[in-house]
């Protein structure tokens, strides 16, 4: 019966500390890529057992890899966005899962900022080749006429959230969204079971499809709790440039303040907060904040910020799913997904 091959052996065999080996192994800590990759096949070299009989690098892969479905002379997966998308933003991590599924296609995958410009006339970026275009990924892409040019080019096309699609033709392509009803409504189920009654709805309802699902969601609930007194007052579509200083002055010809709010993403939840602040109120002694993203700033935030979770790796991969089949096969119906989010409870809920 063979040794079983241990974090020692491996160690032993590299001369390295056995505590550097586990962190390339279980993937935690900080190390060198050289490091780990070295460690990773030495690994695999001697039979560990979670690497046995997984071909991990890409020489190895390369032998076993299938054929790529992308046509030799269109092997560019092209993302489109109107906006610099920061680190901050939910498609960051959602990106990085996107590009490592989409790997085997020996594809290369290039970003494309829509200039203003180019939005106002319908057309496509100027660094953009269509000709070598196997794929677009749209992301904060919310003009509808634009949306439709994008549709009528005859490429494999995924939106990841549209434009308000609300009494309109539905767009030619498929649409991936995070679900955003269910924690919406759990979120002004919390706040009313702790004695909350006057729950306001920050945000520009019409900036794109998410943010009009969750208004609506918000809508739904205080009419469930009876709640609708002071509703039309109390909802805040912004329509400005500066937002900030526009959700100040809504804010304080408010005649009667709001017990919490519910705002369509985190950034507006912030901007929010700082508002109230600059009124004299408190969150969440005064008043509840609630924002949407679950952002990298929300839970250093002061206060550190109740908000709705987003899974960007499931995002990713659901995102590559969708477009790598759409690309095999062109002809499918068009799909729309919902993927999963999470209240995530924090002081600016006083909790």
């Amino acid at each position: 019966m063979a040794t079983k091959v241990t974090i020692q052996d491996i160690a032993n065999e590299l001369q390295l500390s056995r505590n550097t080996v586990s962190k390339a192994i279980n993937n935690t800590g900080v190390l060198a890529d050289a490091t780990r990759e070295k460690i990773l096949r030495k690994a695999a070299e001697m039979g560990y057992k979670q690497f046995a009989y997984l071909p991990l690098f890409q020489e190895d892969a390369a032998k076993t890899a299938e054929p790529s479905i992308l046509p030799s002379g269109k092997r560019e997966i092209a993302m489109l966005t109107t906006q610099f998308l920061s680190s901050s933003h939910f498609s960051s991590m959602m990106l990085d899962r996107f590009q490592s599924e989409i790997d085997h296609l020996h594809s290369g995958m290039t970003i494309h900022r829509i200039s203003p410009i180019e939005l106002k006339e319908k057309k496509l970026p100027s660094s953009l080749n269509i000709q070598h275009t196997a794929g677009i990924i749209c992301i904060e892409v919310f003009d509808y006429d634009y949306a439709q040019m994008l549709c009528d080019l005859d490429v494999p096309l995924l939106f990841v959230d549209t434009p308000v699609m609300d009494m309109r033709p539905p767009l030619k392509a498929d649409r991936l969204y995070m679900e955003n009803r269910i924690e919406i409504q759990n979120a002004v189920a919390h706040m009313v079971q702790r004695g909350k009654k006057r729950i306001s709805f920050a945000g520009d309802k019409n900036h794109c499809q998410s943010f009009f699902e969750r208004y609506m969601a918000y809508k739904d609930a205080v009419e469930y709790f009876g709640l609708t007194e002071g509703l039309s007052t109390c909802a805040m579509p912004s329509g400005q440039q500066n937002y900030p200083v526009s959700l100040y002055e809504i804010i304080r010809r408010f005649k009667t303040m709001p017990d919490a709010f519910v705002c369509a993403n985190d950034f507006v939840a912030m901007d929010l907060v700082k508002a109230l602040n600059e009124l004299g109120y408190s969150v969440p002694d005064d008043i509840w904040v609630c924002g949407f993203d679950d952002s990298q700033e929300a839970s250093y935030f002061a206060p550190h910020l109740t908000s709705i979770h987003i899974h960007g790796q499931i995002m990713g991969y659901t995102a590559a799913n969708l477009l790598m089949t759409r690309i095999e096969e062109p002809s499918l119906n068009y799909r729309t997904v919902y993927t999963e989010t999470n209240l995530i409870l924090r002081e600016s809920t006083g909790d």
